[in-house]
């Protein structure tokens, strides 16, 4: 999965823009990368919402006990991998039909969160059991919400685009060569809320998280870690 988002949406990590202008590498436009991503795959759907964000996916080799999902209502888009251990309790908590999965699951989490603040973030992705990684876009505020599980079972990385498009993917490989060094993996256990405007760990929500340079030799621009965690 592939999600691009200008800096009107996000403003791109300062750890990431650092190692990015650090030392001189390939990058790509935003629009370049997913191009790349829809010509990997013949069955990739990729859409355009609004001028500044574009969410792609496709289900080729996709796990089949972490499948990728995309569902859309009432304006918030969500793009979804993995699976949870909790889904029933979960659809029973929100209300939601026994045939709801967990896209739609974490869309409902989401607009719980927006609508009844300040419902704190790290309480709602805190209470989702499993592998998974997602990325919330949220047409009617243009908040951007996403999320890794606390083992990283389901990867996720971002980096930033030549034209300054903050991208995030489930492919380190797809990010490689189009971000130059600003490319991370983007930390376990933890949410990036443009609400809140940060990173943030949903275990530890005040604990800081900060980031240290990687080695020259690495594709790694930087590696976040959450002070004090094990």
């Amino acid at each position: 999965m592939l999600g691009v988002f200008s800096s009107s949406i996000m403003s791109p990590p300062d750890e990431l823009v650092a190692a990015g202008s650090r030392t001189p590498s390939p990058k790509i436009t935003s629009a370049a990368l997913v191009k790349r991503f829809l010509d990997s795959s013949a069955r990739a759907v990729s859409m355009q919402i609004g001028d500044h964000v574009q969410l792609a996916y496709t289900h080729q080799n996709e796990s089949p006990l972490q499948p990728r999902s995309f569902a859309v209502k009432d304006e918030i888009f969500c793009l979804f991998e993995g699976a949870l251990d909790n889904l029933g309790s979960l659809k029973q908590q929100y209300g939601l039909a026994k045939s709801a999965n967990e896209v739609v699951l974490v869309i409902e989490a989401y607009k719980a969160l927006r609508d009844r603040a300040p419902y704190p973030p790290n309480h709602v992705v805190g209470h989702l059991e499993g592998n998974f990684a997602f990325i919330v876009f949220d047409k009617s505020t243009s908040t951007l919400f996403v999320a890794a599980d606390q083992f990283g079972k389901v990867p996720l990385y971002w980096g930033i685009t030549a034209d300054g498009y903050v991208a995030f993917a489930n492919d380190a490989d797809l990010l490689k060569g189009a971000c130059g060094k600003s490319l991370a993996s983007f930390p376990q256990g933890c949410f990036f809320s443009t609400a809140v405007g940060e990173l943030r760990s949903f275990e530890n929500p005040k604990n800081k998280i900060t980031a240290v340079p990687a080695n020259e030799e690495e594709i790694w621009g930087a590696k976040f870690m959450v002070e004090g965690a094990t």
